[in-house]
């Protein structure tokens, strides 16, 4: 039989009453019922909250840098793409694609 502290269950109830909701998902350490608010999970039983892990500036230039490339080769794909094609409507569609892949390049280097 697990003990829940006192404490622990003063906090679940708080979070509650501010609008928290039991999660279907129990606690990866001691399976006991979870309690999240806010993107904050807390477990009743054992107090423990999953890790957070912050990104670093550095991992999201990384990121950022990853992407860009990975857009900017299929520019390159679709632009070769709309060179070979006859039908209007194919190019039509290529277009609005190469439009969006612009427009989403555009966002992440702002």
């Amino acid at each position: 039989m697990k003990f829940v502290s006192k404490d622990l269950t003063k906090k679940a109830v708080e979070m509650l009453l501010q609008g928290a909701t039991l999660l279907r998902e129990p606690c990866p350490y001691c399976s006991g019922v979870r309690v999240m608010r806010e993107g904050q999970a807390l477990c009743v039983s054992c107090g423990r909250e999953p890790e957070k892990r912050n990104i670093t500036q550095q991992d999201n230039k990384g990121l950022k840098t990853s992407l860009l490339e990975t857009l900017e080769k299929k520019l390159d794909v679709l632009s070769k793409e709309l060179e070979q094609e006859s039908d209007h409507e194919r190019q039509q569609a290529i277009l609005k694609s190469i439009n969006s892949l612009i427009e989403a390049v555009d966002k992440i280097k702002k």
